[in-house]
């Protein structure tokens, strides 16, 4: 129901050669172009890639000489943004993101969303075949990280969805168990962090889910992760997390701050809140430096400027929409 993105990184290889090397072939483009930076490690210890979507797009808007345009969309670009793993390759999307962090001194964020019977139908729907499609495509993902550094976000609405009554009940007992076993194969890896997703304020209560995260693995992860693909403020979700910690053993969390700087939508339909909505801004920027030692982390889980899903005149879910993106970045003070 949030159109997360399916990410097929469109081939991890291509884009991932680099991680901070400079070309030399497009040398007319290049050499207009200021580099797209890293931010300090110190800050912010997360891989910026530097041919993401919004790097593209700066470099185009420098092509046609819309310097404005591309100052705003570095709002974006230059920020360490995640990589959902997609459903075809992932070990090697997930080495080649890993190797190009590395390679940068810097973490990968990853995002894991390829659950069967994702998303209930919904824009984002799809998923592995089965239950043995996804172990084997954990596998892949865990073999692609290995000693790498990784933050790793663990199917975001996943346990959601099994709470609200979205995931029909035959496939709940399967969903904890791919759910616990996933957590297991990651935290296996020396160097990788994982966040269980846990939904968002606006959805409900966490009353209401924090059995569902322990029965899903939670207690073995590094914590959770709250406001994916949503707009709820840093001071609500901050709430929310607090709340739900105090349930599952005090673990630490990570809030998704990429597109929370207005706040939710409250206009129009109510049931399309939460799909492209007008007049958002960026939140705050990814740090490791929350000022609060239960928040792990501000991440830009969902990538500022693709879409939701087609609503709104947007493309589908997942796909880069720079009009979006630009109102975005505009409405970011």
């Amino acid at each position: 129901m949030y159109g997360r993105v399916k990410w097929s990184a469109a081939v991890a290889g291509a884009a991932l050669l680099l991680a901070g090397c400079s070309s030399g072939d497009d040398s007319a483009k290049k050499d207009t172009s200021e580099p797209i930076r890293q931010q300090p490690k110190g800050t912010d210890p997360y891989w910026v890639n530097p041919e993401g979507n919004a790097a593209d797009q700066v470099r185009a808007y420098e092509k046609d000489g819309k310097k404005d345009d591309a100052g705003q969309i570095r709002k974006i670009a230059e920020e360490p943004t995640a990589e959902w793993i997609g459903a075809e390759n992932p070990e090697a999307e997930a080495r080649g993101f890993t190797e190009a962090a590395a390679k940068a001194d810097r973490d990968a964020v990853l995002v894991l969303y390829n659950i069967p019977h994702r998303d209930c139908g919904n824009f984002s729907a799809g998923g592995a075949a089965d239950g043995n499609a996804y172990r084997a495509w954990i596998d892949g993902v865990a073999k692609g990280i290995g000693d790498r550094p990784a933050t790793v976000v663990l199917e975001p609405d996943a346990v959601l969805h099994l709470v609200d009554g979205c995931t029909p009940d035959e496939f709940h007992e399967e969903r904890y168990d791919l759910l616990k076993g996933a957590i297991g194969s990651l935290k296996a890896l020396k160097n990788t962090k994982v966040y269980l997703d846990a939904g968002n304020t606006g959805w409900g209560k966490p009353d209401q889910i924090f059995e569902p995260l322990k029965w899903a693995g939670v207690e073995q992860a590094d914590g959770f992760s709250v406001n994916v693909s949503n707009f709820y403020t840093t001071a609500d979700s901050t709430a929310y997390g607090k709340e739900l910690s105090a349930k599952v053993g005090g673990k630490p969390f990570v809030i998704d701050t990429s597109r929370n700087g207005n706040g939710p939508y409250t206009d129009g339909d109510p049931n399309e809140r939460w799909c492209n909505p007008p007049g958002r801004a960026l939140g705050e920027t990814p740090t490791t430096k929350t000022g609060d030692p239960q928040i792990h982390a501000f991440l830009w889980i969902k990538r500022p400027g693709e879409s939701d899903g087609t609503c709104k005149g947007g493309p589908k879910a997942g796909e880069w929409w720079p009009e979006y993106a630009l109102s975005l970045a505009k409405a970011t003070k």
